[in-house]
């Protein structure tokens, strides 16, 4: 049996409670993790306060790049051993938790990168009068990462603070215990990376999370997860005017105009409501297809969501896992059959303990649950429209802006609805790319900030405004 433990101020530290981690796929034990709270978060919050004041880290950039480069590094050397961890604990299958893992090595060596080249202004602006304008690290960041992605959402958020010279706190779900222990084990391989300077702990409960969002000590706060506790975050960080960087729940719109190419979009439409499972924040859950082309993409949806093979997440054969744990499961069943009494449910999902077919429900109320809630499961509405206004109408009809997708012929259509769409992301005839030298966030209650990118990294500085006046001769 695996054991992992919390790593904090350069040690392995052991928490008074065990919990243990199972397989969504069987239900049985894969190991136990050290599950921490409020003792944890406080000697992290510590940890890292004194790392930031005490080491050379902040003012270091060829330090933090190298200790950036050298975790791409273990993780490119132990990414087979990760990605089947993913796939047992998450669930999600191989193809999918290798897809994670190899969009989390070149975000290391992008950070490591970007470490060096950051820069700041300057000017002579009267004879004798010069100003320069410099940025630091702002200080403590406390990174709390979902269960859905965990490597590659955590690097997202604790590769830019590094870079920009942040101490870091991050708590980890407990959903995925194991897969934090392993990224645990990957840190403390770094030698280069001075005691304190990341601090992991991971909690099942919320008594160790709160503490990151109160503590004076804590500087910046990277959340990804739910708008719900987005909110809860932002009012709780008020006191102590914290910067945030949130990014929170999405309901992707995918238009589907009349001139599409149906052959390359049935496919990504369905990996866009399958891919873990559907527990994504960019997930498609929201097929708009225009009049004339609505009967032949139904026909083809529905039979492209039945044929989909569910399976356990470590199955090659296996074309979409379990949800991650029973308790979801059933929770995302329970929409379903609430649809079913106001909407047409094409494609009823199957339930099998953890396991949970994909779900197509028509609906044509703007207003309906399904359309403007996130389900965070394999579940998606289809909605027809006539014309390019009704198309931006339904999609800009929720709270959410995360991500959309439009799929057209036309060369021009994309910019024009595009730039119409409240979304901080619109892909044009495919889904779910993501460049780590450009920003993604999201609009509305999608979030605030953005990662990736330069601005990823700006999230955690200061610009410090220096003005000189040379003496008199």
């Amino acid at each position: 049996m695996q054991h992992a433990r919390n790593f904090i101020d350069g040690q392995w530290v052991d928490s008074a409670k065990r919990t243990e981690s199972l397989n969504p796929s069987t239900g049985k034990v894969l190991g136990t993790f050290a599950d921490a709270g409020a003792e944890e978060a406080t000697a992290a919050i510590t940890a890292a306060r004194r790392a930031f004041d005490t080491t050379g880290w902040s003012r270091d950039r060829s330090l933090r790049a190298r200790a950036l480069f050298e975790m791409a590094d273990r993780l490119a050397e132990r990414r087979d051993e990760f990605v089947t961890m993913l796939a047992r604990e998450n669930g999600k299958i191989l193809e999918e938790a290798a897809f994670e893992i190899d969009l989390t090595i070149p975000k290391l060596r992008y950070y490591a990168a970007l470490a060096l080249s950051d820069h700041g202004g300057s000017a002579e602006v009267r004879p004798g009068l010069y100003s320069m304008t410099l940025r630091e690290g702002a200080g403590v960041a406390a990174v709390i990462a979902p269960w859905n992605s965990p490597v590659v959402l955590a690097v997202r958020s604790f590769a830019p603070a590094l870079a920009a010279g942040c101490t870091v706190v991050m708590k980890l779900p407990g959903q995925t215990g194991l897969v934090n222990g392993l990224l645990s084990e990957l840190v403390a391989q770094v030698e280069s990376l001075p005691a304190g300077v990341v601090n992991i702990f991971t909690e099942s409960g919320n008594s160790g999370a709160p503490l990151l969002i109160s503590s004076p000590d804590v500087d910046v706060i990277s959340y990804t997860g739910s708008t719900v506790v987005g909110r809860l975050i932002a009012a709780n960080a008020a006191p102590t005017l914290k910067a945030l960087s949130l990014e929170l729940g999405g309901k992707s719109p995918m238009i589907v105009f009349d001139d599409a190419d149906l052959d390359a979009a049935v496919p990504v439409l369905t990996k866009a409501i399958t891919t873990f499972t559907g527990q994504f924040c960019m997930t498609g859950s929201r097929i708009l297809v225009q009049s004339g082309i609505a009967d032949e993409l139904r026909r083809r949806m529905v039979a492209s969501l039945q044929a989909v093979k569910v399976g356990p997440g470590d199955d090659p054969a296996s074309e979409m896992g379990p949800l991650i744990d029973e308790h979801n499961a059933r929770r995302v069943e329970g929409v379903v059959a609430d649809a079913a009494t106001y909407a047409k449910v094409l494609v009823h999902g199957r339930r099998d303990g953890a396991f949970l077919s994909p779900s197509l429900v028509e609906v044509a109320d703007l207003n309906a649950p399904i359309v403007q809630q996130e389900v965070f499961g394999p579940v998606a509405t289809f909605e027809v429209f006539d014309t390019e206004a009704e198309a931006v109408t339904r999609a800009n009809a929720t709270e959410f802006g995360l991500a959309a997708s439009i799929w057209t012929r036309d060369v021009d259509r994309p910019l024009r609805v595009g730039r119409e769409i409240e979304a901080g992301t619109v892909w044009t005839n495919t889904w779910a790319i993501v460049h780590d030298m450009f920003e993604e966030g999201g609009f509305k209650q999608s979030g605030v900030g953005r990662l990736n990118g330069v601005r990823g990294l700006e999230e955690f500085q200061e610009t410090k405004h220096y003005v000189h006046a040379a003496p008199r001769a």
